[in-house]
């Protein structure tokens, strides 16, 4: 299928999920993670904060398990129309940006590269760890600025049962997709 129509019919099925439905998933999405990686003190982590109104996987709780092992979480901010890392801890003050999005209320970019986990929202990824994200094209950017041994991981809902046929160019795939129900790893475009 094409990015648009996957868009349009992962955004639908996500925004039939209840709040309770889409908070017990996010909490299978984060044991699977958790049992899969076995993310450590002092491992730097990249995570998105959710968007409320775009039924996102709730980040949040990624975020206190994180705090919790005492890692180091970054969170991305949007500033000037670039993608920025803004290390947060339990203390940090967020604000809701223009898009709607929890933000801290810090416009200082960490100037970190190399994150051991790097969380990334997607509305769908496919069996060969392609994505499709709401097309502004922030992550890809991302992806390219940043060290090449960091795990870029896609969280999401909905398994993988369709291929994207308009991967372009500059797309740059997941190395992991962790779903309610399983954990693919995506290297030479095997699962």
């Amino acid at each position: 299928m094409l990015k648009a129509e996957l868009r349009k019919k992962y955004m639908q099925k996500r925004k039939a999920l209840s709040i309770d439905e889409a908070f017990l998933l996010s909490e299978k999405i984060l044991e699977l993670f958790l049992d899969y990686f076995k993310p450590e003190k002092e491992e730097k982590v990249h995570i998105f904060i959710p968007i409320k109104k775009f039924n996102e996987i709730d980040t949040k709780i990624f975020i206190d398990a994180f705090l919790e092992k005492n890692m180091r979480v970054f969170v991305p901010k949007v500033v000037a129309d670039n993608l920025i890392s803004v290390e947060i801890n339990r203390s940090t003050v967020f604000e809701a940006s223009s898009w709607g999005i929890s933000e801290p209320l810090s416009n200082e970019d960490s100037g970190e590269h190399h994150f051991d986990y790097v969380i990334t929202p997607l509305l769908y990824g496919d069996p060969k760890g392609n994505r499709v994200g709401y097309g502004k094209g922030f992550y890809d950017t991302f992806f390219q600025s940043i060290s090449a041994s960091s795990k870029k991981i896609g969280i999401n809902y909905f398994d993988p049962d369709e291929e994207i046929n308009d991967v372009w160019e500059n797309d740059i795939p997941l190395d992991y997709l962790v779903t309610p129900t399983e954990v693919l790893s995506f290297f030479n475009g095997e699962v």
